[in-house]
Parts: C-alpha cells; sequence; structure tokens
C-alpha cells in the first residue's frame, strides 16, 4: 500500500507540474506565435536548472520569448546587449567608494537578476564571455576576494548571431558545454505569420504583455519536484550510450562530456514532469538529445566544408543506437 501510495503521490505532484508548466506556456503564446515546441524546450531547460542558448537570426523573436518567460514566471529581468567594449564588471559589479562613509561596498550588476538575456553574447570578448560563464556554474561572483550569491532561481537564456562574424568572438565549445541545451527558433509559416501580423494590428500602439502565472518560489518547487522523478537502470544506460558514440563517431574531433550526461538525464526528467509523468521514458531522452548534445561537439574542418552540422550527426547516432522499452510504474512504455 505504501507503494500505491507514492505512486499516487507523485501522479499528482507530475500532474500540478504539468499543468502549471502549461498556462505558463499558453500565456506566453498570447504573445509568442506559433513556437510551440521552442518554448516548450526553453520550459524544460528552465525546470532542469539549465541555461539555454538561443541560435537563430535577428528578428525572430528571442528578446521578445525572453520577456515573456521572465513576466509569465514572475521573475526579474535583465537585458544585457554584449559589445566588444564591455568589461566583466560591466556585467558582473564592482567595488566603489562610498564618499559619505569612507568605506568600500560593492555596486551590483545585471547579472543580478532571475533571468538575464546575453544578447549576442558572441559579440563580447573572451574575458567577459568568461565571467558570465563563471555566473552560471557557479551562481556566484567574486570581486575583490569576496563571494556574492546571485538570486535564486538563475537563468541565462544567451542569443547568438549566427551571421555577420566579422568583430565576434565565437564561443569555444569547452565554454558552450556550460548550456543545457541550444534552441533555434526558425522562420514562421506564413500562417502563423499571418496572424502575428493580425495580432499587431488589433492591439495598436500598445506593447505586447504576459500576466504573471507564477512566482520564483512557486518555480523552485516545481524545480525540487523534477528531483522526485525515477529514472530505470535501462533509460540511464541508454544515456551513457547516446553520449559514448559522439565520442567515437569518426566525423567528431571531441565529443560530449560526462557533464552532457547529467545535463541530458535532467532534461530528460524535466521532460517527463511536463508531460505529467514522474518516471523517464526512452522516448525522453530521444526528443532532447539534439538540442542537448549537438552544440557540445567539435567536429571535423571538413564536415563545414560539406555543410554537415552537428545536428545531423546526433540524429544520425540516435538511429544506430539502440532504445530500451522499460518497464515503469504503468507497464512497459514503448519507444516511438
Amino acid at each position: 500500500m505504501s507503494g500505491e501510495g507514492d505512486r499516487r503521490r507523485g501522479d499528482a505532484a507530475a500532474g500540478a507540474v504539468a499543468e502549471r508548466a502549461s498556462a505558463v506556456l499558453d500565456e506566453i503564446e498570447r504573445v509568442v506565435v506559433g513556437k510551440r515546441p521552442a518554448l516548450e524546450l526553453i520550459m524544460t531547460a528552465v525546470l532542469a536548472r539549465a541555461h539555454v542558448l538561443i541560435e537563430d537570426l535577428p528578428g525572430l523573436g528571442k528578446t521578445l520569448i525572453a520577456r515573456s518567460f521572465a513576466g509569465a514566471l514572475g521573475l526579474g529581468f535583465r537585458r544585457v546587449q554584449f559589445t566588444p567594449d564591455l568589461l566583466p564588471a560591466d556585467l558582473t559589479g564592482t567595488t566603489v567608494l562610498d564618499q559619505t562613509t569612507g568605506e568600500f561596498r560593492f555596486r551590483a550588476g545585471p547579472v543580478f537578476t532571475n533571468l538575464l538575456l546575453a544578447d549576442e553574447i558572441n559579440r563580447t570578448p573572451p574575458k567577459t564571455q568568461a565571467a558570465l560563464l563563471e555566473s552560471m556554474a557557479e551562481e556566484q561572483v567574486s570581486v575583490d576576494g569576496h563571494s556574492h550569491p546571485l538570486p535564486q532561481p538563475f537563468i541565462v537564456l544567451a542569443t547568438d548571431n549566427p551571421i555577420e562574424y566579422e568583430g565576434t568572438y565565437p564561443l569555444p565549445e569547452a565554454q558552450l558545454d556550460r548550456f543545457g541545451i541550444r534552441v533555434r527558433i526558425g522562420y514562421l509559416p506564413a500562417a502563423d505569420e499571418v496572424e502575428m501580423l493580425s495580432r499587431r494590428v488589433s492591439r495598436g500602439a500598445q506593447e505586447p504583455t504576459v500576466r504573471q502565472v507564477l512566482d520564483a518560489g512557486a518555480l523552485l518547487a516545481m524545480r525540487a519536484e523534477v528531483e522526485s522523478v525515477a529514472v530505470e537502470p535501462d533509460v540511464l544506460d541508454y544515456v551513457v550510450r547516446i553520449v559514448a558514440a559522439t565520442r567515437t563517431e569518426k566525423d567528431v574531433l571531441v565529443g560530449a562530456s560526462p557533464r552532457a550526461s547529467l545535463a541530458l538525464l535532467q532534461l530528460a526528467r524535466a521532460r517527463a514532469m511536463l508531460d505529467g509523468r514522474d518516471y523517464v521514458v526512452p522516448e525522453d531522452v530521444k526528443s532532447l538529445a539534439v538540442p542537448a548534445l549537438s552544440h557540445r561537439l567539435s567536429l571535423r574542418p571538413e564536415m563545414w566544408v560539406r555543410r554537415i552540422q552537428a545536428e545531423d550527426i546526433v540524429a544520425r547516432m540516435l538511429s544506430r543506437v539502440a532504445a530500451p522499452r522499460t518497464s515503469s510504474p504503468r507497464g512497459v512504455e514503448p519507444v516511438r
């Protein structure tokens, strides 16, 4: 009976998280048209305590998406435009002399927020990039020998412009590894673009806004529930076999690290929770492998000449790595 009771409690918790997350996504879709799959990926990363790299062309709504998530989740929001002259102190903060007291005090930078939009992160020098990535990894800032913890939750949505490379500082693979997923927005289908224009005409000069659905405390509670999602041993083995395949792929110079295995596992647990389940099935892992792993691979130079992308290689590997038929509390779950 105890096992049955735990299962029912797990079902109820998963259902509550799924309902809240769906309400957040529905609210964001009031202003962001036709991008539900990308929004679900970002929501999955938020629940998995992962940071997000949005890599796509200008004008596709990346800033609007970030603002909308902050508004719907009830989080503090700051946007930083990364430029070649941006210094680490401009981001993290600095120690200044208080003229009234004659003492030094710390003046916090824009990184001290809940959701930080790091716009065009590839346009700032490596030293400033490293300052942000340290904050992402440690969730604190160290200035003049003192550590300052960042607000919780702390989420970075960074954008990377894949065109106009002149004067940019592309993130190396070791730093890209700090991002849980990479998301591509893409152009809208014609019907959705018409809907977007129609909404713009209807609202007039009013700026698009979203109402607050959650707050920081509720989001932290949802993240805690993700830790209760069960994972069967054969699913763990499936994660490891997928990541290990990137290390032996002939077209890859450097494969994914153990950090990638941890990220893929946690993202799969969050995906299960979004689907209202308190257990992971292989389909959760399979659906997230490309956005979770592709940006972590270093390809051989000839792949660029042949215009083969890391996403293509990960998708090819997924077709070769056999997925298990894992037993769940509800029986055997098929892999689609």
